[in-house]
């Protein structure tokens, strides 16, 4: 662990106004973090953890929390790539609230983003990464495999990510809201990732573990029959069916070693964002140990099959050999941890990179065996709507 700061007394305030804890975020001086179970703003770095190893991160909590006599939170996000650096500090100032909820009213619309936008790859070769997937499976004893794609933007002007978050928060507070502050590239230009993710990872309260993977998606319609008729048809699906239920039963096979009376419900429920609609299922279980954190479990269970897929070695190397750039921190994980084992990880979906004028959007699709080039790059398309949608981009 290294301290980058004199120890201070961290503040632990629990505001009630969550959207007034929103509006204080401001990109280079902390981590927002938000969902259903509540928010959270941490300011500056009191110390940073030698490693993100769990048992690293847990001992520089508990020496931060003796030497401050305040409870410690490490706050940041693990790459997708396991043996990638991570991104992970212990901040001075941790404020807390309840979740935003619905509360969040509109405000003032901000300029919207003019630049250019570079898709990579190109659509067409998207749908032959995907037909090139299917044709492995066929080959092989790959089952599934996720393939992304990215946005690149180079705006006219540097990007304000303040009017991007409360964008994101205005369009869906019940998401999983996360702007996080990363190393930078370029000398003096904050670097930040963004996102509103509709996927929990895990989150550990005392003994309590729930998890809440998501797999199989169908765009929503404006139209109430319609949307209810493709919500209906998603559940329907065994398509899609079959991509979950590979997912959930990998996170169960990983999960059993650490947790006991694990509930695993027989079948898929639906959940809904505003662009689309996914097939859930809600895992519940406790921790076989107290020693078993909240990161523990986030880097068992990562990378699930809702990001890489199944057999986890075989779909690895298959995006490794398919994709054309390094996916960083996108499908990775964000979240927070505390010295006693609690906290919340989600996957980083629907997100983006923004430093200075330069944004890169992600946006991936499930592939099985009966998936279809044209309806993965469609997929794609929407998921990267949440994010352009928030920037003011008209480009998909």
């Amino acid at each position: 662990m290294t301290s980058t700061s004199a120890a201070r007394r961290p503040s632990t305030e629990s505001p009630t106004d969550p959207v007034r804890l929103l509006r204080s975020w401001a990109p280079g001086e902390g981590s927002w973090f938000s969902g259903p179970r509540g928010a959270m703003l941490t300011r500056g770095v009191r110390a940073r953890p030698s490693s993100a190893d769990p048992d690293a991160v847990l001992a520089c909590l508990r020496e931060v929390g003796t030497r401050s006599g305040s409870p410690a939170v490490a706050i940041g996000a693990l790459p997708y790539d396991a043996t990638a650096s991570a991104h992970l500090v212990v901040p001075e100032h941790v404020e807390r609230a309840g979740p935003l909820g619905a509360v969040l009213t509109a405000e003032q619309a901000h300029a919207p983003v003019t630049g250019v936008a570079r898709p990579v790859p190109e659509p067409a070769r998207y749908e032959a990464m995907v037909a090139e997937a299917l044709a492995r499976m066929e080959a092989g004893p790959l089952e599934k495999v996720v393939l992304a794609r990215t946005l690149e933007v180079l705006a006219d002007r540097p990007v304000d990510t303040v009017p991007m978050l409360r964008a994101l928060a205005r369009r869906d507070p019940r998401l999983y809201l996360f702007a996080v502050d990363l190393p930078p590239e370029r000398t003096g230009t904050p670097r930040t990732l963004l996102g509103a993710s509709p996927e929990l990872l895990l989150a550990r309260e005392g003994h309590r573990v729930t998890v809440n993977p998501l797999a199989g998606s169908a765009a929503r319609s404006s139209d109430p029959a319609e949307d209810r008729r493709r919500g209906e048809a998603l559940l329907a699906s065994a398509k899609d069916r079959h991509e979950h239920a590979l997912v959930v039963d990998d996170i169960v096979e990983r999960l059993r070693p650490l947790a006991v009376d694990l509930e695993v419900p027989d079948g898929p429920s639906l959940v809904a964002t505003a662009t689309l609609w996914h097939l859930s299922t809600t895992l519940r279980a406790h921790v076989a140990g107290t020693e078993v954190s909240a990161l523990h479990l986030a880097q068992a269970l990562h990378p699930t099959p809702a990001v890489c897929g199944v057999p986890r070695a075989d779909a690895a190397a298959a995006i490794d050999e398919i994709e054309p750039f390094d996916r960083g921190f996108y499908t990775g994980t964000v979240g927070w941890t505390d010295a006693r084992g609690d906290g919340e990880w989600v996957m980083a979906l629907r997100c983006g990179e923004v430093e200075g004028d330069r944004v890169r959007l992600w946006a991936g699709a499930g592939i099985v065996p009966a998936s279809s080039p044209p309806d993965e790059l469609v997929e794609t398309t929407v998921k990267l709507r949440t994010l352009l949608d928030a920037l003011g981009l008209d480009e998909g």
